[in-house]
């Protein structure tokens, strides 16, 4: 990948947007605006997560129809449809994630981040290592520091103005953006002093979540007063 390809963007538009099918972890994005937009899972673990970017949309699941509107978010591990107004769906085609809806997106972030910025976890990870959807809070003025990730990163801007600065590259971010962070691609975010800027970002992966021997059911389980996630012979083998 050529440092030039680190940061790729697009405007908003019905269909697909990006195919990283081919990626360590495989993932497609799609997209819709004013229009209506069905979405079979490519494979039977492909889950998705959605983002509400403006208007209303009505989402017709398999089992269930919803009415969500603007800075709400979703995930769902079933066929689907929207109609209406305008966001965004990344498809993981590896994790089989709980069907959840979610919003609207608050003002600030509850989880400090770097340089000033905050983070929401809105749909965290099932299990410890799974993907996750996060909200993420630039104030105005902020410089980051230039840093990488270790996985890919997908994300949308939700509100606001900045600039995405790569070694190559600096890219204006404006509402209705959509980005994709290639592995290990050095960039920092950049506000001015007076607009402030919000975005979702997609983690296809994690190294935080619950695991089989230490999730809140298992460790606040007391047996003569010792933790059942300390006494392995009475915990269910998988």
């Amino acid at each position: 990948m050529n440092q030039k390809d680190l940061f790729l963007s697009a405007t908003l538009t019905t269909g697909r947007l990006f195919d990283l099918s081919q990626h360590r972890h495989p993932t497609i994005v799609h997209a819709w605006k004013n229009s209506s937009l069905s979405i079979p899972q490519t494979t039977s673990s492909s889950s998705f997560m959605g983002f509400i970017f403006k208007g209303e949309t009505e989402l017709q699941a398999q089992h269930n129809s919803y009415r969500l509107k603007s800075r709400q978010y979703f995930c769902l591990n079933e066929d689907f449809s929207v109609v209406d107004g305008e966001g965004i769906i990344i498809e993981n085609l590896n994790f089989y994630g709980f069907n959840c809806l979610g919003g609207p997106l608050e003002k600030s972030g509850r989880l400090a981040y770097i340089d000033g910025c905050t983070d929401s976890l809105l749909v965290p990870p099932v299990k410890f290592g799974d993907p996750c959807f996060n909200a993420l809070y630039f104030p105005a003025g902020i410089s980051q520091t230039q840093h990488t990730h270790p996985s890919i990163r997908i994300g949308m801007v939700v509100e606001g103005r900045g600039k995405c600065i790569t070694p190559n590259s600096t890219t204006e971010l404006t509402p209705g953006l959509v980005f994709v962070i290639e592995e290990n691609g050095l960039h920092s975010f950049h506000t001015d002093n007076n607009i402030s800027l919000t975005v979702v970002a997609y983690h296809p992966d994690s190294d935080f979540g619950p695991k089989d021997d230490c999730h809140p059911m298992i460790n606040r389980t007391m047996v003569n007063g010792e933790s059942a996630a300390n006494i392995p012979e009475i915990q269910t083998q998988k």
